[in-house]
């Protein structure tokens, strides 16, 4: 009795395919195949080439590697506080606004990568020299700003590569 739903199944399909319809809904003469002379019109309605809006709307690479940074750098920020805090090298209000306040303005610029990329570089590279600044708080991060400031300038300088590759 299990068998009988297999076969009724295999029925209907070999029955469709000799009448020649398929479960699809779409009509045999709108296929790319079936596009003749008669049928340039709607060829006609697709752009040209869509590669150069496609590559519009995705984001750059420079985008893409500026925000990657900038998130990163972000998390080491946030962790920067306590070890500021445990220094006590300033009252902990200063410090807690100082390091919330540059965390924020990171976030602000990776967000802001997307479609402000000339503010997300200037505004990213004024906060390099911000974070660098911050080793007189602690001076670890003389060290981390460095080389945050460094991935800042390869990511840029690759991105432009990879932008500028065909």
């Amino acid at each position: 009795m299990t068998g009988e739903p297999v076969r009724q199944g295999a029925a209907r399909a070999g029955s469709a395919a000799r009448s020649g319809q398929s479960g699809d809904t779409m009509p045999d003469n709108q296929g790319p195949e079936n596009q003749g002379p008669g049928n340039q019109g709607q060829q006609d309605q697709r752009p040209e080439n869509p590669a150069p809006r496609a590559r519009a709307q995705e984001p750059s690479s420079v985008r893409r590697l500026c925000a990657i940074v900038l998130i990163m750098e972000t998390v080491v920020i946030w962790l920067s506080i306590p070890v500021a805090l445990a220094i006590d090298h300033a009252s902990p209000s200063r410090i807690g606004v100082a390091g919330v306040v540059l965390a924020i303005a990171a976030v602000a610029l990776a967000a802001l990568a997307r479609r402000r990329p000339r503010w997300t570089i200037i505004g990213g590279s004024v906060l390099q020299v911000l974070v660098i600044a911050a080793g007189v708080i602690v001076p670890v991060m003389y060290f981390l700003g460095a080389i945050f400031a460094a991935l800042w300038v390869i990511g840029i300088g690759l991105g432009r590569r990879l932008d500028a590759a065909p």
